[in-house]
């Protein structure tokens, strides 16, 4: 039987979460990472193998490279000197890569080191005071929707293939700095990544109904009362448009980049093995 989401509670099955926590055991991968556009469920997926590690006994990091985006004045400041797209977390050329690798670093070479996080509802990172303290980790599990995605052509960026794009961005000059910074920055990061797996949706269309779930999930989680920068579903529509070019990208390069693709259907539910 192909694994499923459980019925009853958010979550993926217990047979893949141990399939995946053994094939970063078995191949040796220190630092293992999952791929997965947004609201796919790899954050989940990355902590209930962890979850499952600590139960074994090993030592575990969780992070995301959304733990890595740059603070607000920071990305402020490309909005203001380069383009106004840059003000948004999320896109290639809006992370800390130099945090990211020093972490990452770190982490493999057995060091105690602090776990940067970031508040989405507060759009900024936490104050390292308030960073988890991880010591001697045997496994790190690093979660991300690009991880590993390559650039694409100069020539591939002409057209705008969004509404985002064709108004806000009419010249291409975010588009391009963005795909100029995966090409030249983000392979270092990709570099510390020793093994991918791939949760693969059927199509970028399911994309924004899911990152609204994400979204409503996220809010649920805080007080009653409205987070300033929390998001409603017309600006969810919005947001992703940020995001479609480099995930289908991602849909279109990741499965011949990935160890593992984990194809999915539109409830997230994992509809074969591994490739």
């Amino acid at each position: 039987m192909s694994p499923r989401l459980h019925p009853s509670a958010p979550g993926f099955a217990s047979d893949l979460v141990q399939r995946v926590l053994d094939d970063a055991l078995a191949h040796g991968s220190r630092i293992h990472a999952i791929a997965g556009l947004q609201g796919s469920g790899k954050s989940t997926l990355a902590a209930q193998v962890a979850t499952l590690a600590r139960g074994r006994g090993l030592h575990v990091a969780v992070l995301s490279i959304d733990d890595f985006y740059l603070g607000r004045r920071e990305r402020q400041r490309l909005g203001r000197d380069v383009h106004p797209l840059l003000a948004t977390r999320g896109p290639p050329g809006t992370h800390d890569l130099a945090l990211a690798c020093a972490t990452l670093d770190a982490l493999r070479q057995g060091q105690s080191v602090r776990l940067p996080r970031f508040d989405k509802l507060t759009d900024t990172r936490r104050p390292p005071s308030r960073w988890p303290l991880a010591r001697a980790v045997d496994l790190v599990l690093f979660e991300g929707w690009f991880l590993k995605t390559p650039a694409q052509s100069p020539q591939a960026l002409s057209a705008p293939i969004n509404a985002v794009e064709r108004d806000e961005d009419p010249d291409g000059r975010w588009r391009h700095y963005c795909n100029e910074a995966l090409a030249r920055d983000y392979p270092s990061l990709w570099s510390r990544l020793d093994r991918l797996l791939f949760l693969q949706p059927p199509g970028f269309e399911t994309v924004p109904q899911w990152r609204w779930q994400q979204e409503q999930a996220l809010q649920a989680r805080v007080a009653a009362a409205p987070a300033p920068r929390a998001m409603n579903a017309a600006a969810v529509q919005r947001f992703v448009q940020l995001f479609e070019r480099v995930s289908r990208q991602a849909l279109l390069r990741l499965p011949d980049i990935a160890q593992w693709t984990l194809p999915m259907d539109d409830q997230r539910r994992p509809r074969t093995g591994q490739r």
